[in-house]
């Protein structure tokens, strides 16, 4: 089952679609609602769609609220149990409520040009990596984008590094994914390699 509510009427087609993976807790640092915000205004304001987990605590309903107010598109698509527990975003511009976690991630997938993590925890590695180990398989040759603010994946960059180091990984893989500290200069990135719209200006120069 795919029920979609809330299907607003239809918009112009966005300049891009990006998938957005991050936490549904706020964390300890104020940093990281900003950042979030900060990801939502700059998809809105460049006309993009915002592609997530369809929740509305943390860091993914703080993203997809700045999407909204900036004028962007959000699609959420959130598993039907987590529905129950009150947990989705009845404000998306579309919500599909699925059957599990499996069909979540495949839709959120087709509906994406390019994919970023933000922090979060082991949901949001789970998706990151799957997304990541599709690219290197071929199912799809989409950027892949991991923002290390504040240092929040040094420790899983170094764990990854060791894995180069020791074998487990071969170095090209780590080619796969952008990886950066400054959100918009990332964004910029991962929008334009996926040979979507230009970047506008930086959101302090609008």
């Amino acid at each position: 089952m795919n029920a979609a509510i809330n299907t607003v009427t239809p918009t112009p087609k966005p300049a891009f679609s990006l998938c957005v993976y991050c936490g549904s807790r706020p964390g300890k640092q104020p940093e990281f609602a900003a950042i979030a915000a900060l990801v939502g205004a700059w998809i809105g304001k460049r006309g993009g769609q915002l592609v997530y987990g369809g929740g509305r605590n943390g860091l993914m309903g703080i993203m997809a609220d700045a999407t909204l107010a900036a004028g962007g598109r959000v699609v959420g698509v959130i598993p039907k149990a987590l529905v129950e527990k009150e947990w989705a975003h009845t404000g998306c511009t579309e919500l599909h409520i699925v059957e599990n976690m499996h069909e979540r991630k495949r839709i959120m997938a087709e509906q994406a040009d390019a994919f970023l993590a933000l922090p979060g925890g082991i949901g949001t590695l789970e998706e990151f990596f799957e997304v990541w180990t599709w690219r290197q398989l071929g199912y799809h040759d989409k950027p892949v984008g991991l923002l290390n603010m504040n240092g929040y994946y040094d420790a899983l960059l170094a764990f990854l590094a060791s894995s180069v180091k020791t074998g487990f990984m071969d170095e090209w893989l780590m080619d796969l994914i952008r990886t950066g500290s400054d959100a918009e200069s990332l964004l910029e990135t991962l929008v334009q390699t996926a040979g979507m719209a230009p970047a506008a200006t930086r959101l302090d120069q609008i």
